[in-house]
């Protein structure tokens, strides 16, 4: 991983250095298992209804995008006009439940 002003790249030199590119994967998922491996062929994998659910919210919040562009575009021309007002109640709420947030994970972690 190398860092170039705010954008980091992230080179997969690790990734190939454990075996663990797709085609490996591939490959290792055709071959038949031998040797002492060959005894566990039969077995059965069970997914529990969580993991299902999960795989649902995954696929639901991938579909979901990060920022409302509406309300972006709304707030943006807002500004352009000086329409925009900052109310520095909600502002100050805001930032003392984020510290009281952070206050509260870090008492749980200790």
């Amino acid at each position: 991983m190398s860092r170039r002003g705010n954008a980091v790249k992230i080179d997969n030199s690790s990734m190939k250095s454990a075996g663990l590119t797709g085609e490996t994967k591939t490959r290792a998922s055709r071959e038949a298992p031998t040797g002492a491996q060959s005894s566990e062929q039969g077995s059965d994998v069970k997914l529990s209804a969580l993991s299902s659910n999960l795989q649902k919210l995954e696929a639901a919040m991938a579909n979901t995008p990060v920022v409302d562009s509406g309300k972006v575009a709304e707030i943006k021309t807002a500004i352009s006009q000086g329409q925009f007002r900052v109310d520095a109640g909600k502002v100050a709420d805001g930032l003392l439940a984020s510290v009281r947030q952070m206050l509260n994970a870090q008492a749980q972690s200790a």
